[in-house]
């Protein structure tokens, strides 16, 4: 492909190409897209080759230059005769339109035309919308609005993805991965180059890297729903990593595929897979969401979804964030001459060109579509920052997020095309009638006539027919542009794609260089005629035929990528042979012309039509025999040739100039891999000419490497040679010209009819002997025949990848490869030369070597015929022979022989065998080996080679004969034997075989492969093993030849059954290891071929001893079984090691059940015990070993409780260490167990029963158990009072409360304590809060902390013991505590964690106490004793007098025991709830309820109409229970008819006794039954003093809503307080968490109530005490509301005002609920003061909504609208519950009250809004509605119609209990005993679980308990025994 600088070309130069000598023949700039000039390929010359040399870059540059030179000067002669003053009306809107670009808020005015990017507008910085036309290897071509066109640079196509600053320009083949032809890109343009010969040329260089078009993107900016563009950084297991070229933020699309991504198919048999997806890849996608914190943006990639999404508008919004390509919602301004004004996104205009509306046929009405304000979605086409003018699409192919489809191509001629639209002056609009649908092309009035047309109206009518041909097309607009002129209808090329190869065409030279000649067609196309092809033979320079305006005949040689190149050779202009322009064209047989492009040795190479190249072998030439290529053909000559083959795949041709098919015999034909003999000739330091006679060659060459195979020998004989010696096989390797490459390599030679000499006789996976021809740094190339070749990688070339390969190989090497890989296409041959699977298999290696010493012995002996080789004969291999000794040394004895004074024998001290002999005597001893060359005799005097020898008989020779026969005979080819070393030589081994009676036999120490490597030690006497590859022959030397398994034990390839064995190794494989290395967590062994495995510390032994290595020794062979297989490690070509084990029980396992052991599952539970060894310990960790993949942590806290023990962490903990746990919790994606020491008390269980692995909150504190000791450490000393933050766990503090620090009761109890330090704490308690955070309390008090018992230990005096219940106080008991708050009025002092202890200022001192503040500080120490104590609110009463009696808060009845029933009581009402009254008894600190039940019957129907707060009643008491505190009143008039006495008259009340009373919430109290006869507090958590706390807890009266909207709950509360229980196991989770927060929700209200009744003991009475109040406690909305209160007392609204605005500045944001009872107050205030009321609350109403939850704002209005009973609120009140069911329909709340206030008014319409709450509510919420409405019904409404709902909803949910418990109270309620006695009998028949089936007859039994008598009490038992019975049975 070419590069950036030939893709670009310029306007004017396309008009000249299109018809030079017309000067009206011209086309718009506008409508025409712009191809490149003609350029030269930069990378691949077109013809390499033939004599010439190919251009440089600096001459292809100079050459392109004038060319372009030459175009554009054409242009400019045209442009100056077409100016004249017709055009000038044009021109002038022409500048107009093109100008400057309109941006709003530039100028004043609107624009008169629609924006139009133009080469003068066009400024760096502006971005654009493009479509990709070209991906070419080094830039891409974008097409742009208006025709333009941009090139982009490799570089600036993506952004990198590494973490170097720099960018990397990425290879040419990626360009194409990430981006593909017809996708829609965003671009920024980079800058706009101007040629310096020719300013109006121009260069548009863009960018498509997202760093710089989102570079004022950060993640704050993103909104759900844009569409953004991202790279694939990394595909993850769910997904995938995305890049969006900024580094601020990432991120990440699911892996899910999705409906646009695209699909493909491997092959037509398989199925659809996986989408493509890769690194780089360019996608576009829609937010779903994104992680501000993590900073990560969630992608969609639906193509679907893509196109659809529109762009929200984000206020403040900049130009800088629009990015080309985003979809908006647009209305219409107005409309402009040539498009339209739209609006968008709020702040931005943009317009819209008429080839760019929503309909692409658009007529000349099209303004008309285009109403003011009309709406219209709009994509974003270009953004100029500099003059913020925006272009927007309406195509509605582009508004889809499509490119338009590209149906035409240049030169098409379409007869019956429509005329759409007459632009004056302009053009014409058509419509093509294209295939398959029509296609819009433009016309520009230059190019609509031959003639002048100066009215386009007057000349084309709308409507009309017209005959168009196809200029060009524009990709984004998917507008074609077209020419009418006659004269473009006329010759056969007309456009690039009308040129074809070897298509016959005149043309007309217009430029002549040194390059060659530029030459104009017909039609204006131009063509390049290289100088080579512009004669028939080679010249320098052009010929003087060629001159500029000469019209000559040529042939189209090729065209690619627009580039046309032609010859003027005369054989090829008139050849009539058939044109050869594709490889698939090359049948056999085919004879066509072509040029010799290139000459070498062996042959030619010849150049055919559209880069088609062949090869004419050496043999096919048609050569005399001995003569040169080039002295009968020669480069560029034109050639007839006949294809003999062809390769279309792998792209070859092989030709022949020989036209005749007759050809020689095979015999007659040399070619590599033919077998000759010859004669040395002469001898040359590095070759050996050999003398040849084989069909017409007379001289081969042979190099010294080729003489043999062993390396040593190739040079031991070319010493040796001389002329003469004849060679009689010899291999032809090659054919050089006139000459033969021969080698004599035995390797080579006997295996030359299996030496492949073409690529398609190689296998894959085969074994192939060859010779190496180079060796590089990064690997080795192996020459096979002729010019095969392989190449070997590094990695492939050796096993050991570190070496270096000059090292271990040698050019010329003999060479065993397997083959890996063989590529067709490329012709490329992969191998591999290790020796693990190449070595031989045959002896072929040695028998060469003794093969060629006894050759080279031969030749040594130049004065015989070989008779001096007789000697050899007396000393055979094996025989026993007589010699002297005639000298010994230490390194053995030298042996002279009768017959034979020049050989010499030689005894080692080994061969010996321990027998000493003297100089001067007669030994008889065994030949071992014979030294030709050397001329040397080794010989052995050993017992057990000698003594069978000399047995049975006195003749030697023929014992020995017979013996090595018989022996020869057993023994068998490939046996596998154990053989012992006798002799170690330099190139082989002397080996002797006990079991064949000690036959000798011969082996290699090095193969072709290891030739240069250092062999293998080995010493006299060892024992290895070996394979009998050869029996004693003549070809073998008379020798054994044996194969030392070591050099082939790691054999792949190999038929052995020893290497099939090696490959046999499985899982569950017994074998023996010897141990290599001892490590303190695994021992390194090695076994079978050099194979490295480990034995880990684990799979030691079963019991996991203590340092299970200890009695084991490097050295030491092991039986090991085989768990585990080599792994391929993460990020890593490495493999791991083989996992062993040799523990007792797996080696005595079969290996099938090994396998399954073994097997690598994760399988640990919570809770179980494990056992493993330390392999680090780190400052807070210590890790285990637990297996051979699976780890463990110990934290350092679990490790003891001791402060000792963990000081001392790391000491206590060694590497080895055997240590047992038990699980915490697991990661199985880690593999990664925490561990803890004790023993877990509890564990989450699944439903199923199994132990569940997840880490939950239960888990996580599953090791802390109350009363329990545990180690932790000071996180933080909390400042004051606050106590302890200690560390228990990695993510758990808990807290030790100020008076659980000491033991004994100290002034100051921290001191001694820093953080960091390690203390023993014991566990007091552990619990959760609703949200889920887990509270510890711990103390670290050593009476505690000394036991783990869960009795507390009793050491020393009592007063140390801390108060843990509330029994434990009595009046009088001594106590002492620490100063918790100091008021005016007294102080708070704390007894406990748990309890906290008010003193009187009065008590505080027997004396005077002048300053509270500063006598007792906060943290002071005090003893005291106690004056009293409250069991209701917990409230405990201190004094620190000793001389006087103590002054008590209260006067009057301190308890229940002075209460009795019937007794007459009077007092305030404290509360009004739905079902009762709260009332606070005179002189008394008691609370009782009247029930509903037990007021007078008139007043049961609206208690909140009736009773308010602080009214005074009088009650008779009904019921005191002592022991739960409960007290129930009645207030009946029957009551109280009978007593005239009234026990605490009115003039006795005090106001000491009315602060006192205590508030209690109305949802806290929970009837027993129905008739609310005894009444039970829920138990108030004991905590710290509520003064302490005012400020965050205290809170104004609750809103009267009896509805409870628990919306986030499937858990709900009726009216009556009475829990939804689902018993059901899906439930019961949401029960418990439901229950937990109820509770909690009722502990802090009674708190808060506790809270105000204080607060009001010691209410201020000026305004100076409330701000004094409200300094200490600025959040606390009750101290707010009653400073308001006091305001109003006193009459003064506006300063009432002005505090509630005060409050509602001064409380923090945070406190929403603090603000909400302000804005409440706020509401009553304007509600009873406003002026009108009605328009001063609405005020404050929508004030509110600004800052608070906006639906408890609308409840809170309501509920005061309906307190007032004004009509006017109550219209108002209907009007805001109608807008609250629209506003907040998924609220079940709002839609009960709304039921509520329609049954209060007694009106119908109930089931017609249950329907249209339903049809809105979720479907989860809708069993909780239906019973709250069928409540409502029962209370309020038609007790038929709550009957129906309760019956609908168990007809679909039968099981369940908690409605059929509902039901049942609603009909006790009623009192029907017959119709709730029906309604029992139905739900006890039901098949339920026991445990709801044990609730129904429970509650049945307690109902005839209370209306029944003993006949129907005794039925309900008789039924549930039944049931009982056949649950049994």
């Amino acid at each position: 492909m070419a590069p950036p600088a030939k893709k670009h070309n310029g306007n004017k130069s396309e008009k000249a190409l299109k018809k030079p000598h017309n000067p009206s023949f011209k086309r718009s700039n506008d409508a025409v897209s712009k191809p490149a000039p003609l350029p030269l390929d930069d990378d691949v010359p077109d013809f390499p080759r033939g004599g010439g040399r190919a251009l440089t870059r600096e001459e292809r540059n100079e050459i392109r230059e004038e060319v372009d030179e030459e175009f554009e000067s054409e242009v400019i002669d045209l442009k100056k005769r077409k100016k004249n003053k017709v055009q000038s009306r044009s021109f002038v809107a022409e500048d107009d339109k093109l100008g400057s670009l309109f941006g709003e808020g530039i100028s004043g005015k609107l624009p008169r035309f629609a924006n139009r990017i133009t080469l003068k507008n066009i400024s760096p910085g502006m971005k654009l919308w493009g479509v990709i036309t070209e991906v070419n290897e080094k830039d891409i071509v974008v097409g742009l609005p208006g025709g333009l066109r941009g090139l982009v640079r490799s570089c600036e196509a993506l952004d990198s993805f590494s973490d170097n600053k720099g960018r990397e320009e990425p290879e040419g083949h990626v360009l194409s991965t990430i981006y593909n032809i017809g996708q829609l890109v965003p671009c920024i343009v980079l800058k706009l180059d101007d040629d310096k010969k020719d300013k109006g040329k121009r260069k548009l260089w863009l960018s498509l890297r997202l760093s710089l078009l989102y570079k004022s993107l950060t993640v704050d900016t993103i909104q759900d729903g844009m569409v953004l563009s991202a790279y694939v950084k990394s595909i993850e297991d769910h997904g995938y990593m995305l890049h969006f070229g900024l580094p601020s933020f990432t991120g990440f699309m699911s892996e899910e595929i999705q409906p646009g991504m695209l699909w493909i198919r491997e092959n037509q048999s398989m199925p659809c897979r996986r989408a493509i997806m890769h690194t780089g890849k360019l996608l576009q996608g829609v937010v779903k969401s994104v992680d501000r914190t993590r900073k990560v943006v969630y992608l969609c990639s639906d193509s679907e979804l893509t196109s659809k999404c529109l762009t929200r508008d984000i206020k403040g919004i900049s130009i800088d964030l629009l990015v080309p390509g985003m979809m908006v919602n647009a209305h219409v301004k107005s409309t402009l001459e040539n498009g339209i004004l739209l609006s968008f996104l709020t702040y931005f205009s943009g317009t819209v060109d008429m080839f760019h509306l929503e309909n692409p046929f658009s007529n000349s009405k099209w303004k008309e579509e285009y109403n003011q304000y009309k709406k219209v979605n709009a994509r974003i086409l270009f953004v100029d920052p500099s003059t913020r003018a925006v272009g927007l699409t309406l195509n509605p192919n582009l508004v889809q997020n499509k490119a338009p489809p590209a149906l035409l191509n240049a030169g098409d001629i379409f007869d019956n095309s429509k005329v759409i639209r007459i632009d004056r002056g302009l053009g014409l609009l058509l419509e093509v009638p294209s295939s398959p649908v029509p296609t819009p092309a433009y016309v520009s009035v230059s190019d609509a006539s031959d003639k002048e047309i100066r009215k386009l109206e007057k000349s084309f009518k709308e409507g009309s027919h017209v005959r168009v041909r196809i200029l060009g097309f524009r990709h984004l607009e998917g507008l074609a542009t077209g020419v009418l002129k006659t004269s473009a209808f006329e010759g056969s090329v007309f456009t690039h794609s009308d040129v074809k190869s070897g298509m016959i065409v005149k043309g007309k030279v217009v430029v002549v260089d040194s390059f060659g000649a530029i030459v104009q067609l017909a039609s204006g196309v131009k063509a390049l005629c290289p100088i080579r092809h512009m004669s028939e033979l080679d010249i320098a320079k052009p010929r003087k035929k060629f001159q500029v305006g000469a019209e000559l005949i040529f042939r189209v040689l090729g065209c690619k990528s627009k580039r046309i190149t032609v010859t003027h050779k005369k054989t090829l202009v008139k050849s009539k042979l058939e044109i050869l322009s594709s490889y698939a064209d090359a049948t056999e047989g085919l004879i066509t012309h072509g040029w010799i492009t290139k000459i070498e040795k062996h042959g030619c190479f010849v150049r055919f039509y559209n880069g088609v190249q062949g090869f004419a072998p050496r043999s096919e030439l048609g050569l005399d025999k001995g003569s040169e290529i080039s002295s009968v053909y020669h480069v560029e000559e034109v050639v007839k040739c006949r294809v003999i083959s062809s390769l279309p795949a792998s792209r070859r041709i092989n030709l022949s100039f020989i036209m005749s098919s007759s050809r020689m015999s095979e015999d007659d034909v040399v070619k590599p891999g033919k077998l000759i003999s010859g004669v040395v000739e002469q001898i040359s330091p590095n070759t050996i000419t050999i003398s040849i006679d084989v069909n017409g060659y007379t001289k081969g060459t042979l190099s010294t490497e080729h003489l043999a195979d062993n390396q040593g020998l190739a040079a031991l004989m070319k010493l040796t040679l001389k002329p003469g010696y004849q060679f009689d096989r010899l291999l032809v390797i090659d054919v050089e010209s006139s000459c033969l490459i021969l080698t004599a390599k035995y390797s080579l030679v006997n295996m030359s009819d299996q030496l492949p000499l073409d690529i398609s006789q190689i296998l894959p996976h085969s074994v192939v002997h060859g010779y190496v021809c180079n060796i590089i740094e990064t690997g080795c190339f192996v020459r096979f025949l002729g010019r095969l070749t392989g190449f070997a990688p590094k990695s492939k070339s050796t096993d050991d990848w570190r070496v270096d390969l000059s090292k271990v190989f040698y050019i010329g090497q003999s060479v065993r490869s397997n083959i890996l890989e063989v590529n067709s296409e490329t012709g490329r041959v992969t191998l591999s030369l290790k020796q693990s699977i190449c070595s031989s298999t045959d002896a072929s290696f040695i028998q060469e070597y003794f093969i060629l010493e006894e050759k080279i012995a031969k030749l040594q002996l130049s004065s015989s015929t070989g008779s001096e080789l007789k000697w050899v004969e007396e000393f055979g291999i094996g025989r026993l022979i007589e010699g002297e000794v005639q000298e010994t040394k230490n390194i053995g004895a030298v042996i002279r022989f009768k017959n034979c004074d020049d050989v010499l024998g030689f005894i080692t001290p080994y061969q010996l065998g321990g027998q000493s002999v003297e100089t001067g005597s007669i030994i008889q001893a065994v030949v071992l080996d014979v030294s030709k060359m050397e001329r040397l005799v080794d010989l052995t005097l050993k017992p057990d080679i000698v003594n069978r020898l000399k047995e049975g008989t006195s003749s030697i020779k023929s014992q020995k004969k017979k013996r090595k026969r018989e022996a020869h005979t057993d023994m068998e080819v490939q046996e596998a034997v154990t053989a012992i070393v006798e002799l170690v030589k330099e190139n082989y081994l002397v080996l002797s075989i006990p079991k064949y009676n000690f036959t000798l036999g011969y082996a290699s120490l090095m193969d072709y492969n290891t030739q240069l490597l250092p062999p293998k030690h080995f010493v006299p006497g060892q024992s290895l093993s070996a394979t009998v590859v050869a029996l004693p022959s003549q070809s073998t030397a008379g020798r054994l030849l044996l194969l030392l398994n070591s050099l082939c034990q790691l054999k792949e390839t190999s038929s052995s059954k020893r290497a099939k064995k090696k490959l046999s190794y499985d899982v569950g494989s017994l074998i023996q290891a010897e141990i290599t290395e001892i490590k303190p967590l695994e021992l390194r062994v090695k076994f079978g071929p050099s194979w490295h495995g480990r034995v880990h510390i684990t799979e030691a032994s079963d019991d996991n001893v203590e340092d299970p290595f200890s009695n084991f020794r490097i050295g030491q062979m092991l039986a090991t079984k085989i768990v585990s297989k080599p792994k391929k490690l993460e990020n890593s070509k490495k493999l791991h090691n083989w996992e062993l084990s040799i523990k007792p029980s797996l080696l005595a396992e079969p290996a099938d059940t090994v396998a399954q052991i073994t097997a690598e599952e994760f399988n640990y539970v919570i809770g179980q015990s494990v056992k493993g060894f330390v392999y680090r310990v780190d400052t807070d960790w210590v890790w285990l070993s637990i297996s051979r993949d699976a780890r463990a942590q110990l934290y350092v806290l679990d490790s003891a409780y001791e402060q000792k023990e963990l000081e001392e962490f790391q000491k206590r903990f060694h590497v080895g260490q055997a240590l047992t746990g038990y699980i915490l919790s697991s990661n199985k994606e880690k593999k990664l167990l925490r561990v803890v020491l004790q023993e877990l008390a509890i564990f989450p269980v699944s439903e199923n029963g199994d132990v569940s692995n997840h880490i939950s909150k239960e888990i996580t504190t599953a090791h802390l158990r109350e009363g329990q000791a545990v180690g932790g450490r000071i996180f933080k000393i909390l400042p004051g009072i606050g106590g302890l933050l200690v560390q228990v766990d990695p993510h758990l503090y808990g807290k030790v409360h100020y008076t659980e620090l000491t033991d004994d009761w100290v002034p100051d109890p921290l001191s001694g304590y820093r953080e960091g330090q390690f203390v023993t704490c014991k566990v007091l308690e552990v619990s959760r809060s609703v949200t889920g955070t887990t509270h510890i309390d711990l103390s670290l008090r050593l009476a505690s902390a000394a036991s783990q018992s869960q009795q507390p230990a009793e050491i020393g005096p009592s007063l140390s013991r801390r108060v843990e219940k509330l029994e434990d106080l009595h009046p009088n008991k001594v106590v002492q505590g620490y100063v918790k708050n100091v008021t005016p009025r007294g102080c708070f002092i704390m007894l406990s964690r748990k309890f906290d202890a008010r003193i009187l200022l009065s008590n505080l001192s027997d004396g005077f106490v002048e300053n509270p503040d500063r006598q007792f500080p906060i943290g002071k120490l005090v003893n005291g004793k106690v004056i009293s104590v409250e069991p209701l609110s917990m409230r405990i009463e201190v004094t620190l007098r000793t001389t006087s009696t103590p002054k008590a808060s209260n006067n009057g009845v301190a308890n229940l025991s002075s209460l009795r029933v019937g007794d007459i009581i009077s007092g305030n009402i404290r509360r009004v709830v739905a079902y009762g009254l709260f009332i606070s008894i005179d002189q008394s600190n008691i609370v009782g309820l009247c029930h509903l039940s037990q007021l007078p019957e008139e007043h049961t129907k609206n208690i909140e109409a009736k009773y308010k707060a602080g009214d005074r009643v009088t009650a008779k008491i009904l019921k005191v229970d002592g022991d739960r505190d409960r007290i129930s009143l009645g207030m009946k008039d029957s009551d109280l008819s009978d007593d005239t006495h009234i026990q605490t008259p009115l003039d006795q009340m005090s106001d000491d006794a009315s602060e006192e009373n205590f508030i209690v919430e109305g949802e806290h109290i929970m009837s027993d039954d129905a008739s609310g006869k005894a009444l039970v507090l829920s138990e108030v958590e004991p905590r710290a003093s509520v003064l302490s706390k005012v400020e965050s807890r205290a809170s104004v009266l609750p809103l009267e809503v009896t509805l409870d909207d628990a919306e986030n709950s499937p858990v709900s509360i009726n009216a009556d307080g009475q829990r939804l229980e689902h018993v059901d196991k899906t439930d019961t989770m949401d029960q418990r968490k439901k229950l937990a927060k109820k509770k909690a929700k009722e502990r802090e209200l009674e708190i808060s109530a506790a809270e105000e009744r204080l607060i009001e003991e010691d209410i201020p009475r000026t305004a100076d005490e409330f701000e004094k109040l409200i300094r200490n406690s600025p959040n606390n909305s009750f101290l707010w509301i009653k400073y308001m209160e006091f305001m109003i007392s006193l009459s003064d609204v506006e300063k009432a005002r002005s505090i509630a605005e005060r409050a509602l500045r001064t409380i923090n944001i945070r406190e929403e609920s603090e603000k909400l009872n302000i804005w409440v107050a706020f509401f009553n205030l304007e509600n009873e003061y406003g002026n009108p009321p009605e328009d001063a609350v609405a005020k404050i109403f929508q004030r509110a909504l600004q800052y608070c939850d906006p639906k408890k704002v609308h409840l809170a209005l309501l509920g005061m609208y309906e307190r007032t009973e004004r009509p006017e609120q109550q219209k108002l009140a209907d009007e805001l519950i109608d807008k609250m069911v629209k506003k907040f329909k998924h609220s079940c709340k709002v839609w009960l009250r709304r039921i509520q206030i329609l049954l209060k008014k007694k009106q119908d319409g109930v089931q017609p809004l249950v329907n249209r709450a339903l049809l809105s509510l979720p479907k989860h919420k809708h069993i909780k509605f239906i019973s709250q409405a069928a409540i409502l019904e029962f209370k309020s409404g038609v007790p038929d119609r709550g009957r129906s709902m309760f019956e609908g909803m168990l007809r679909e949910y039968p099981k369940r209990t908690d409605l059929w418990s509902i039901y049942l109270d609603q009909e006790i309620r009623l009192g029907d005993v017959d119709v709730t006695r029906s309604l029992f009998e139905r739900a006890i028949s039901l098949s339920l679980p026991p445990k709801k089936m044990k609730f129904l007859f429970k509650k049945y039994l307690e109902y005839e308990k209370s209306f029944g008598d003993e006949e129907r009490i005794e039925y309900v038992k008789r039924k549930a025994m039944e049931y009982v019975e056949s649950t049994n049975s």
